[in-house]
C-alpha cells in the first residue's frame, strides 16, 4: 500500500479545523480512558491502522494495561470491561456504523444509564472526530511509523 498524499500538507485548513475539534475532546473534561476505548475501538471497526497504531501507543503511555488495549476488539467476549465501559463501546459501534445501524434505541438506552446527556455529546462528538481522521488516514492511505524490532534480553 502506497499513501497517496499528505492530506495536512496539500489542505492544511482542513487539516486544522480536524485538529480543532480534537483538541477541544482533549480539553473537554472526558475521562481519558474513556477517549482511548472509543478511539481505538472506531479505529479497529474502520480499518485504520494508522489510527490503531498510535491509540494503541497512547493507551499505553497513559497506563492502561496491555490486556485492556489488546481485547478491545473482542470485548463482548470479555469480563475486563466495566458497564460504563461496555455502553461506550456499543454505543461507538452504532454511531461509527451509523449507515448500517441507525443508532438504536437499546444502544442510547444503555449509554443513558452510565452517562449524562452533555457526556453523550461529548462522546458522540469524539466519536465523529475519531471517524473524521480514519477517514482522511484511509483514504489516503497514511502509513503508521514502523517501530524498531525488541532485542532479545
Amino acid at each position: 500500500m502506497q499513501p497517496r498524499f499528505d492530506f495536512a500538507k496539500v489542505s492544511p485548513d482542513s487539516y486544522k479545523a480536524v485538529l480543532g475539534l480534537e483538541q477541544y475532546i482533549r480539553n473537554c473534561g472526558l475521562e481519558p480512558r474513556h477517549i482511548h476505548l472509543l478511539k481505538l475501538r472506531a479505529s479497529q471497526i474502520n480499518g485504520c491502522a494508522y489510527c490503531v497504531d498510535m491509540h494503541v501507543k497512547e493507551a499505553r503511555h497513559d497506563g492502561l494495561s496491555e490486556q485492556w488495549i489488546n481485547l478491545v476488539c473482542a470485548w463482548r467476549e470479555s469480563p475486563l470491561y466495566d458497564a460504563r465501559e461496555r455502553a461506550l463501546l456499543e454505543w461507538t459501534e452504532a454511531v461509527t456504523n451509523v449507515a448500517q445501524s441507525g443508532v438504536p434505541n437499546t444502544s442510547y438506552e444503555e449509554i443513558r444509564k452510565h452517562f449524562s446527556d452533555e457526556e453523550i455529546v461529548k462522546l458522540t462528538t469524539a466519536i465523529g472526530t475519531i471517524n473524521v481522521w480514519n477517514r482522511l488516514c484511509v483514504s489516503f492511505r497514511s502509513q503508521h511509523p514502523i517501530d524498531e524490532p525488541a532485542q532479545a534480553a
